[in-house]
Protein backbone atom coordinates (compact mmCIF):
# COMPACT_ATOMS: atom_id res chain seq x y z
CA UNK A 1 0.00 0.00 0.00
CA UNK A 2 1.82 3.43 -1.30
CA UNK A 3 1.74 6.54 1.09
CA UNK A 4 -1.40 8.50 -1.10
CA UNK A 5 -3.56 5.42 -0.39
CA UNK A 6 -3.81 5.38 3.30
CA UNK A 7 -2.78 9.12 4.15
CA UNK A 8 -6.62 9.96 4.30
CA UNK A 9 -7.07 6.97 6.92
CA UNK A 10 -3.59 7.47 8.70
CA UNK A 11 -5.00 11.75 8.65
CA UNK A 12 -7.98 10.66 10.43
CA UNK A 13 -6.91 7.94 12.57
CA UNK A 14 -4.06 10.74 13.79
CA UNK A 15 -7.62 13.25 15.16
CA UNK A 16 -8.70 10.40 17.10
CA UNK A 17 -5.64 9.72 18.64
CA UNK A 18 -5.24 12.17 21.31
CA UNK A 19 -8.52 11.17 22.27
CA UNK A 20 -7.89 7.53 22.52
CA UNK A 21 -4.80 8.23 24.50
CA UNK A 22 -6.66 10.30 26.87
CA UNK A 23 -10.04 8.46 27.01
CA UNK A 24 -7.79 5.26 28.50
CA UNK A 25 -7.57 4.72 32.41
CA UNK A 26 -4.56 5.72 33.79
CA UNK A 27 -2.19 2.31 34.08
CA UNK A 28 -5.40 0.34 32.04
CA UNK A 29 -3.07 -0.28 28.68
CA UNK A 30 0.57 -0.50 28.13
CA UNK A 31 1.88 3.10 26.49
CA UNK A 32 4.01 3.51 23.56
CA UNK A 33 5.96 6.95 22.65
CA UNK A 34 6.32 7.01 19.50
CA UNK A 35 9.14 9.86 18.07
CA UNK A 36 8.71 10.77 14.48
CA UNK A 37 11.76 12.72 12.96
CA UNK A 38 9.58 14.74 10.48
CA UNK A 39 5.30 14.51 10.73
CA UNK A 40 2.62 12.45 10.46
CA UNK A 41 1.93 13.00 6.35
CA UNK A 42 5.98 12.14 5.93
CA UNK A 43 5.82 8.81 7.79
CA UNK A 44 2.08 7.88 7.50
CA UNK A 45 3.77 4.77 5.40
CA UNK A 46 6.41 3.86 8.15
CA UNK A 47 4.00 4.30 10.94
CA UNK A 48 0.95 2.13 8.84
CA UNK A 49 4.13 -1.08 8.55
CA UNK A 50 4.97 -0.51 12.12
CA UNK A 51 0.86 -0.59 13.44
CA UNK A 52 0.13 -3.27 11.12
CA UNK A 53 2.59 -5.62 12.26
CA UNK A 54 1.25 -5.03 15.67
CA UNK A 55 -2.03 -5.63 15.38
CA UNK A 56 -0.69 -9.42 13.50
CA UNK A 57 1.28 -9.81 17.66
CA UNK A 58 -1.79 -8.81 19.09
CA UNK A 59 -1.21 -5.07 20.04
CA UNK A 60 -4.26 -2.94 18.73
CA UNK A 61 -4.31 0.63 19.41
CA UNK A 62 -7.22 1.82 21.97
CA UNK A 63 -7.82 -2.36 23.04
CA UNK A 64 -4.71 -3.82 24.17
CA UNK A 65 -2.37 -0.72 23.71
CA UNK A 66 -2.56 3.05 23.82
CA UNK A 67 -0.03 4.88 21.40
CA UNK A 68 1.31 8.30 22.08
CA UNK A 69 2.82 10.23 18.72
CA UNK A 70 5.34 12.86 18.71
CA UNK A 71 6.71 14.42 15.38
CA UNK A 72 9.93 16.31 16.03
CA UNK A 73 9.06 17.85 12.17
CA UNK A 74 13.26 17.99 11.73
CA UNK A 75 13.64 20.68 14.05
CA UNK A 76 16.58 19.58 16.69
CA UNK A 77 15.03 21.48 19.99
CA UNK A 78 11.91 19.26 19.76
CA UNK A 79 14.07 16.17 20.52
CA UNK A 80 14.61 16.60 24.16
CA UNK A 81 11.25 18.14 24.85
CA UNK A 82 9.74 14.69 23.06
CA UNK A 83 12.15 12.38 25.30
CA UNK A 84 11.07 14.32 28.28
CA UNK A 85 7.94 14.11 27.58
CA UNK A 86 7.82 10.42 27.28
CA UNK A 87 9.67 10.13 30.41
CA UNK A 88 7.01 11.65 32.09
CA UNK A 89 3.96 10.12 30.83
CA UNK A 90 6.10 6.88 31.99
CA UNK A 91 5.24 5.18 28.48
CA UNK A 92 6.38 1.91 28.46
CA UNK A 93 8.39 1.42 25.45
CA UNK A 94 9.63 4.65 23.13
CA UNK A 95 10.60 3.91 19.60
CA UNK A 96 12.11 6.36 17.52
CA UNK A 97 14.64 6.67 14.82
CA UNK A 98 18.01 8.35 13.85
CA UNK A 99 20.85 8.80 15.96
CA UNK A 100 20.07 12.54 17.17
CA UNK A 101 16.65 11.14 18.24
CA UNK A 102 17.88 7.89 19.99
CA UNK A 103 20.82 9.97 21.75
CA UNK A 104 18.25 12.24 22.81
CA UNK A 105 16.38 9.65 24.32
CA UNK A 106 18.87 7.56 26.06
CA UNK A 107 20.09 11.06 27.85
CA UNK A 108 16.44 11.19 28.96
CA UNK A 109 15.91 7.42 30.64
CA UNK A 110 18.30 4.95 31.25
CA UNK A 111 15.20 2.60 32.50
CA UNK A 112 12.68 2.90 29.84
CA UNK A 113 13.13 0.79 26.77
CA UNK A 114 13.76 2.31 23.76
CA UNK A 115 13.75 0.77 20.56
CA UNK A 116 15.19 2.68 16.99
CA UNK A 117 13.85 1.85 13.49
CA UNK A 118 16.31 2.94 11.78
CA UNK A 119 20.08 4.46 12.70
CA UNK A 120 23.01 4.40 11.00
CA UNK A 121 25.66 3.27 13.24
CA UNK A 122 24.68 2.40 16.89
CA UNK A 123 27.81 1.26 18.05
CA UNK A 124 29.64 3.64 16.40
CA UNK A 125 27.18 6.51 17.97
CA UNK A 126 27.31 4.92 21.39
CA UNK A 127 24.27 3.83 21.49
CA UNK A 128 24.64 0.37 22.04
CA UNK A 129 28.15 -1.92 23.32
CA UNK A 130 27.72 -4.30 20.17
CA UNK A 131 24.90 -5.59 17.73
CA UNK A 132 24.75 -9.02 19.53
CA UNK A 133 24.88 -7.65 23.00
CA UNK A 134 23.34 -4.12 23.17
CA UNK A 135 23.20 -3.36 27.26
CA UNK A 136 21.65 -0.83 28.42
CA UNK A 137 18.31 -0.25 27.73
CA UNK A 138 18.63 0.25 23.73
CA UNK A 139 18.30 -1.81 20.88
CA UNK A 140 16.48 -1.82 17.15
CA UNK A 141 17.50 -2.17 13.83
CA UNK A 142 21.01 -0.54 11.39
CA UNK A 143 20.23 1.05 8.33
CA UNK A 144 24.23 0.48 7.00
CA UNK A 145 23.52 3.40 5.51
CA UNK A 146 26.96 4.67 5.85
CA UNK A 147 28.38 1.53 3.96
CA UNK A 148 26.20 1.91 1.36
CA UNK A 149 27.78 5.89 0.18
CA UNK A 150 30.11 4.35 -2.39
CA UNK A 151 27.21 2.89 -4.04
CA UNK A 152 25.65 5.69 -4.34
CA UNK A 153 28.68 7.45 -5.69
CA UNK A 154 28.75 4.94 -8.35
CA UNK A 155 24.78 5.66 -9.67
CA UNK A 156 25.66 8.92 -9.70
CA UNK A 157 28.48 8.19 -12.00
CA UNK A 158 26.51 5.74 -14.05
CA UNK A 159 23.71 8.35 -14.45
CA UNK A 160 25.76 11.40 -15.62
CA UNK A 161 28.20 10.74 -18.20
CA UNK A 162 31.75 12.54 -17.67
CA UNK A 163 30.68 13.42 -14.00
CA UNK A 164 33.53 14.77 -12.31
CA UNK A 165 32.55 17.00 -9.28
CA UNK A 166 29.81 16.09 -6.79
CA UNK A 167 28.19 18.23 -3.84
CA UNK A 168 27.55 16.28 -0.72
CA UNK A 169 24.68 17.73 1.28
CA UNK A 170 24.60 16.81 5.22
CA UNK A 171 23.29 17.84 8.31
CA UNK A 172 26.23 18.19 10.53
CA UNK A 173 24.14 18.09 13.48
CA UNK A 174 23.30 14.72 13.05
CA UNK A 175 26.41 12.72 13.89
CA UNK A 176 25.57 10.02 11.60
CA UNK A 177 24.59 12.12 8.79
CA UNK A 178 28.52 13.52 9.84
CA UNK A 179 29.75 9.85 9.30
CA UNK A 180 27.96 9.48 5.84
CA UNK A 181 29.68 12.92 4.42
CA UNK A 182 32.93 11.15 5.60
CA UNK A 183 32.40 8.58 3.68
CA UNK A 184 30.97 9.87 0.42
CA UNK A 185 34.40 11.84 0.56
CA UNK A 186 35.98 8.75 0.28
CA UNK A 187 33.84 7.30 -1.98
CA UNK A 188 34.31 10.32 -3.98
CA UNK A 189 37.97 10.30 -3.84
CA UNK A 190 38.16 6.98 -4.80
CA UNK A 191 36.64 7.26 -7.94
CA UNK A 192 38.54 9.97 -8.70
CA UNK A 193 36.13 12.62 -8.23
CA UNK A 194 35.99 16.21 -6.84
CA UNK A 195 33.60 17.21 -4.52
CA UNK A 196 31.75 20.27 -1.95
CA UNK A 197 30.83 19.68 1.35
CA UNK A 198 27.46 21.34 1.93
CA UNK A 199 26.75 21.79 5.95
CA UNK A 200 23.28 22.44 6.88
CA UNK A 201 21.98 22.84 10.39
CA UNK A 202 18.46 24.33 9.70
CA UNK A 203 16.62 25.25 7.05
CA UNK A 204 17.42 28.37 6.58
CA UNK A 205 20.93 27.02 5.14
CA UNK A 206 19.37 25.31 2.06
CA UNK A 207 19.18 27.64 -0.18
CA UNK A 208 22.86 29.07 0.93
CA UNK A 209 24.08 25.86 -0.15
CA UNK A 210 22.60 25.89 -3.38
CA UNK A 211 24.09 29.67 -4.49
CA UNK A 212 27.69 28.07 -3.36
CA UNK A 213 27.62 25.36 -5.60
CA UNK A 214 26.01 27.09 -8.73
CA UNK A 215 28.24 26.30 -11.52
CA UNK A 216 30.55 23.59 -9.81
CA UNK A 217 28.53 20.92 -8.93
CA UNK A 218 27.49 18.48 -11.50
CA UNK A 219 25.34 16.06 -9.36
CA UNK A 220 23.79 16.23 -5.58
CA UNK A 221 24.27 13.56 -3.10
CA UNK A 222 21.81 14.15 -0.07
CA UNK A 223 22.73 12.47 3.66
CA UNK A 224 19.58 11.90 5.00
CA UNK A 225 18.00 13.22 8.46
CA UNK A 226 14.78 14.57 10.27
CA UNK A 227 15.87 18.34 9.05
CA UNK A 228 16.31 16.97 5.60
CA UNK A 229 13.15 14.94 5.33
CA UNK A 230 11.09 17.46 6.07
CA UNK A 231 12.87 20.07 3.71
CA UNK A 232 12.77 17.19 0.87
CA UNK A 233 10.47 18.87 -1.62
CA UNK A 234 12.59 22.34 -1.13
CA UNK A 235 15.75 20.01 -1.68
CA UNK A 236 14.25 18.67 -5.02
CA UNK A 237 12.85 22.00 -6.40
CA UNK A 238 16.28 24.20 -5.58
CA UNK A 239 17.86 20.88 -7.18
CA UNK A 240 16.02 20.81 -10.44
CA UNK A 241 16.29 24.34 -10.65
CA UNK A 242 20.08 24.15 -10.86
CA UNK A 243 19.91 21.10 -12.69
CA UNK A 244 21.29 18.54 -10.18
CA UNK A 245 20.41 14.97 -10.64
CA UNK A 246 20.11 13.98 -6.86
CA UNK A 247 20.79 10.76 -4.87
CA UNK A 248 19.46 9.65 -1.46
CA UNK A 249 18.73 6.48 0.41
CA UNK A 250 15.34 6.08 0.95
CA UNK A 251 11.57 5.86 -1.72
CA UNK A 252 10.91 9.03 0.04
CA UNK A 253 12.90 11.20 -1.54
CA UNK A 254 12.68 9.88 -4.99
CA UNK A 255 8.63 10.40 -4.80
CA UNK A 256 9.25 14.03 -3.51
CA UNK A 257 10.78 14.87 -7.29
CA UNK A 258 14.03 13.63 -6.55
CA UNK A 259 16.13 11.75 -9.15
CA UNK A 260 17.22 8.03 -7.22
CA UNK A 261 17.58 6.62 -4.19
CA UNK A 262 19.40 3.43 -2.93
CA UNK A 263 19.53 2.16 0.25
CA UNK A 264 17.02 -0.32 2.78
CA UNK A 265 13.64 -0.85 2.79
CA UNK A 266 12.13 1.77 5.77
CA UNK A 267 8.46 -0.23 6.02
CA UNK A 268 10.07 -3.47 6.52
CA UNK A 269 12.61 -1.80 9.12
CA UNK A 270 9.74 -0.01 10.85
CA UNK A 271 7.52 -3.23 10.78
CA UNK A 272 10.19 -5.27 12.46
CA UNK A 273 10.85 -2.77 14.85
CA UNK A 274 7.12 -3.91 16.32
CA UNK A 275 8.56 -7.41 16.88
CA UNK A 276 11.26 -5.64 19.34
CA UNK A 277 8.20 -3.85 20.89
CA UNK A 278 6.43 -6.95 21.11
CA UNK A 279 9.19 -8.69 22.98
CA UNK A 280 9.89 -6.16 25.49
CA UNK A 281 6.10 -5.55 26.33
CA UNK A 282 6.28 -9.11 27.18
CA UNK A 283 9.03 -9.13 29.49
CA UNK A 284 12.38 -9.32 26.93
CA UNK A 285 14.95 -7.05 28.09
CA UNK A 286 16.35 -4.55 25.19
CA UNK A 287 19.97 -4.90 26.24
CA UNK A 288 19.68 -8.69 25.76
CA UNK A 289 17.93 -8.41 22.03
CA UNK A 290 20.59 -8.24 19.04
CA UNK A 291 20.70 -5.65 17.20
CA UNK A 292 19.66 -6.27 12.99
CA UNK A 293 20.79 -5.12 9.76
CA UNK A 294 18.50 -4.80 6.90
CA UNK A 295 17.45 -7.55 5.11
CA UNK A 296 15.45 -5.51 1.98
CA UNK A 297 17.21 -2.57 -0.30
CA UNK A 298 15.54 -0.50 -3.16
CA UNK A 299 16.80 1.24 -6.07
CA UNK A 300 14.50 4.22 -6.84
CA UNK A 301 14.46 5.82 -10.04
CA UNK A 302 11.82 9.11 -11.26
CA UNK A 303 11.41 8.87 -14.38
CA UNK A 304 9.73 11.87 -14.44
CA UNK A 305 12.78 14.08 -12.82
CA UNK A 306 15.07 11.80 -15.59
CA UNK A 307 13.31 13.49 -18.13
CA UNK A 308 12.83 17.16 -16.59
CA UNK A 309 16.31 16.98 -16.36
CA UNK A 310 16.94 15.79 -19.78
CA UNK A 311 18.89 12.81 -18.70
CA UNK A 312 19.13 9.48 -20.90
CA UNK A 313 19.07 6.86 -18.20
CA UNK A 314 21.19 3.63 -19.38
CA UNK A 315 19.06 0.57 -20.00
CA UNK A 316 21.16 -1.17 -17.61
CA UNK A 317 20.60 1.18 -14.74
CA UNK A 318 16.87 0.69 -15.69
CA UNK A 319 16.56 -2.87 -15.55
CA UNK A 320 18.19 -3.13 -12.02
CA UNK A 321 15.58 -0.76 -10.61
CA UNK A 322 13.72 -2.15 -8.44
CA UNK A 323 10.58 0.87 -9.23
CA UNK A 324 10.77 3.45 -11.69
CA UNK A 325 7.94 6.35 -10.62
CA UNK A 326 6.65 8.18 -13.68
Amino acid sequence: MRRREFVALLGGAAAAWPLTASAQQPGKLRTIGFSGQSTLLAESELVAAFTQRLRELGWIEGRTITIEYRWSEGRAERLDQIAAEFVRLKVDVIVTSGTPQVVATKQKTSVIPIVFARVGDPVASGLVASLARPGGNVTGLSTQGDDLAGKRIELLREVVPGLRRVAIMANVGNPFSVMELDEAHAAARTLGLEFDALEIRRAEDIAPAFDAIKGRAEALYVCPDGLVDTNKIRINTSALGARLPTMYAYREYVEAGGLMSYGANLPDLYRRSADYVDKILRGAKPGDIPVEQPTKFDFIINLTTAKALGLELPPALMAHAHEVIE
